[in-house]
């Protein structure tokens, strides 16, 4: 066994203090001797005295040696041996321990590795069964993947928190061109599994969509869906069909299994977006319509000028001058007509204002979900009167509802109305139009007033859209007016809407051949539920992480040192999703230090054209979003974006887990934490060390391993990890 000087300096020190202790008391007691006994004692001590001392020190470290060594075979080997056995059975790996400590450690380590081995034997065997059972699983995902490659939408499937749990390769690429952030990376900011899709849809266009899925559920429809068009932060145009999955521990079976009794709740367990970009489509159709628009409004008069002065030229009597002047007027005309075609032609950069494609929805259950949101956001009694059940309507459900409530709040706000009612019943004699009525009881409202709340941007409460009234309703080809009844002391608001024939699914005909793949997915999200628990409370097996690490110019943050790459990667519901990731090189904006170079393997070379910092942080900053963060010595890595949040405006809040401290909880008795030696300790190979992608993959891994030995300890949830790691020696490291 190897003794170091601390380990001399530990054997030698009980004997300095007993030899001192022996001194003192021998100094103690000829203090209470006469004085000739005293000088016969020196005397008699003088010659031996310091042989005496002597040998009783070299005793005492002889005695604190031997209680050392016990210490290190009988206690430090078997704790450091329980931590290697416990590391052993968490990993996958097949590996014997070093025999170390007394003979009985080492007789002990020997049963370890037989039972290791043993248990290597029977892991073998199970996983040969598993596989063999795992062969129709996996026939039935390559069926989702033909089934999913035929489908020519983006495809994205959420649990009802709105965590994406399944989407394929063109949704993916679909996302990237909608990121409004720099894409600096990979482009996959906006899409993840376990990210939310409210990074990109509204939450409230989503929960009306499912609310009207619910509603078609409950009045038995067997394959309800709903759609909706809306933009992106990028200002691109969407059409976002959704259809529901429901949850089968509800019993409420599959969908098309047909309709569920009357009155049963229908549980959700999550719905299925198809997304189209329909941009490009609506800009050529509206451009069209213009030209078609300006054809035939612009040229109306030049038309009737042409009529009248061809009838003239066909008098018998015109004589020569009225006869040359009509002809001038032709001339005129056919010029204007020309001139007016060409510029109609030239000027295709306009466009109308945007249409929005509508969908069929039966007028009670949008009268009723008028009234839910009146009710829910104002402080005002709301009824149904004179509501014609029968009516099916074709609208776009999600702004009728903002326009009705940003009126509704508007006789709250300003004339304190306390009931407000709606009405919906056909328009006599046209089978092609409803009226739907908001009435109320109140002042007499002037034209002026009427006509500010139609042309103003419609709000409610903190909520705004830029949208008007008078913009919902030119969406929709109808009228909107202001009426009174003063047999009835009542006022309302008429809106002419469109009707539709009752339709309750949506045509799938035009769904193609493509050659998408669903490589992404994790169906056990469907038992996810984001808004239950507080965060720290959240057990650790059921958050998802962002695993990072960053490559530097210098250990020195605070002395100019810079990032030069992030790397990332991200961790959901237990799996390492090693496709999803992030890697960035990034431009110092200084010299790179020569004796970094062979370490990080960064030349400036490389970093030259690269984006900097600025650049680079907006979009690790959305990849990372919405998770904990993961790293190794993290207090490094996260004092380098600190400093860089006054510049960029940008702040890591999220929690953060580091595995150094959580392997010195762990393993408390082991000599080093440094992640080479955790790995080795797991059995995790080491792929790419000094990378910023590749030590944040081995990162990953790491802590995979090291959540179920936390477990062992009574360390469930994130707050316990936090804690435990705190109280470490390494949690005071400070950079």
């Amino acid at each position: 066994m190897k003794i170091d000087k601390l380990e001399i300096a530990a054997a030698l020190a009980p004997g300095l203090l007993l030899g001192l202790l022996g001194g003192l008391g021998m100094i103690g007691f000829s203090a209470t001797l006469e004085a000739p006994e005293r000088q016969a004692l020196h005397a008699m001590l003088a010659p031996r005295g310091a042989l005496l001392l002597l040998g009783w020190m070299l005793a005492a470290g002889a005695l604190g040696a031997l209680a050392l060594r016990l210490y290190a075979q009988y206690v430090a080997a078997p704790a450091r041996l329980a931590e290697s056995a416990r590391a052993l059975a968490a990993s996958s790996v097949q590996r014997e321990l070093k025999a170390q400590g007394g003979a009985g450690v080492r007789a002990l380590t020997g049963v370890v590795n037989e039972l290791v081995r043993q248990r290597d034997a029977y892991r073998d065997d199970v996983q040969g069964q598993v596989a063999l059972a795992a062969r129709g699983i996996e026939q039935e995902r390559s069926r989702l993947a033909a089934l999913m490659s035929e489908l020519t939408q983006s495809v994205v499937v959420c649990n009802l928190d709105g965590r994406i749990l399944l989407y394929n390769n063109r949704a993916r690429l679909q996302f990237k061109s909608l990121s409004q952030a720099p894409t600096v990376s990979d482009g996959s900011e906006l899409i993840g599994l376990g990210r939310s899709v409210y990074s990109v849809f509204d939450r409230k266009l989503v929960a009306h969509a499912l609310e009207s899925i619910q509603q078609r559920l409950l009045r038995g429809a067997a394959q309800p869906s709903a759609q909706f068009v809306t933009s992106s932060r990028a200002g691109q145009l969407l059409r976002v069909q959704m259809a529901p999955v429901r949850d089968p521990a509800a019993g409420g079976g599959p969908l098309g299994s047909g309709p569920s009794p009357a009155g049963d709740a229908v549980r959700l367990s999550g719905f299925v977006l198809m997304l189209e970009n329909i941009t490009r489509d609506f800009e050529s159709d509206s451009e069209q319509d213009r030209l078609l628009h300006g054809l035939t409004e612009g040229s109306r008069s030049s038309l009737g000028n042409l009529q009248a002065a061809v009838d003239m030229l066909e008098l018998p009597d015109l004589d020569a001058p009225m006869r040359e002047r009509f002809l001038g007027v032709v001339r005129d005309e056919a010029r204007a007509m020309t001139t007016r075609i060409q510029a109609l032609a030239n000027n295709t950069s306009q466009s109308l204002k945007t249409r929005w494609p509508l969908e069929e929805m039966l007028g009670a259950d949008l009268v009723q979900a008028a009234l839910r949101r009146i009710e829910a956001q104002l402080a005002v009694r709301t009824a149904a009167t004179d509501v014609d059940a029968n009516l099916w309507l074709k609208v776009d459900s999600f702004a009728m509802l903002q326009a009705i409530a940003s009126l509704a709040a508007r006789l709250v706000e300003e004339f304190e109305v306390k009931l407000v009612q709606l009405r919906l019943q056909p328009v006599e004699g046209d089978a092609s139009r409803a009226h739907l009525d908001l009435i109320w009881n109140g002042q007499v409202m002037s034209t002026e007033t009427v006509m500010s709340w139609e042309s103003s941007p419609m709000t409610v409460g903190n909520e705004a859209s830029p949208l008007s009234v008078r913009d919902v309703v030119e969406r929709h080809g109808g009228e909107f007016w202001f009426q009174r009844e003063r047999t009835r002391h009542e006022a309302f608001f008429r809106f002419l809407l469109p009707l539709a024939q009752a339709q309750d699914q949506l045509d799938a005909s035009a769904l193609m051949h493509s050659d998408s793949r669903p490589e992404y997915y994790d169906f056990d999200l469907f038992r996810a539920s984001e808004e239950t628990r507080a965060l720290d409370e959240r057990r650790l097996v059921e958050l998802a992480y962002t695993v990072f690490d960053t490559e530097t110019t210098g250990l020195n943050p605070a002395q100019g040192d810079e990032i030069l790459q992030i790397g990332a990667t991200r961790i959901v519901n237990g799996k390492l999703l090693r496709q999803e990731s992030f890697e960035q090189l990034v431009h110092p904006g200084r010299d790179i230090p020569p004796a970094g170079i062979p370490i990080h393997g960064i030349t400036p070379e490389m970093v030259a054209g690269k984006p900097p910092i600025a650049q680079v942080l907006p979009a690790f900053h959305a990849f990372a979003s919405d998770t904990v963060l993961v790293a190794h010595n993290a207090a490094f890595d996260l004092r380098f974006l600190q400093l860089k949040e006054q510049a960029t405006g940008l702040r890591f809040d999220q929690p953060v887990l580091d595995t150094l401290l959580l392997s010195a909880v762990v393993h408390p008795n082991q000599e080093s934490h440094q992640l080479e030696t955790i790995a080795e300790r797991f059995g995790v190979t080491v792929v790419g060390r000094h990378t910023a992608l590749g030590d944040a993959m081995v990162t990953a891994e790491v802590f995979l391993k090291l959540v179920p030995l936390l477990a062992e300890m009574g360390i469930h949830t994130l707050g316990q990890a936090r804690e435990a790691a705190e109280k470490t020696y390494y949690a005071r490291i400070k950079y």
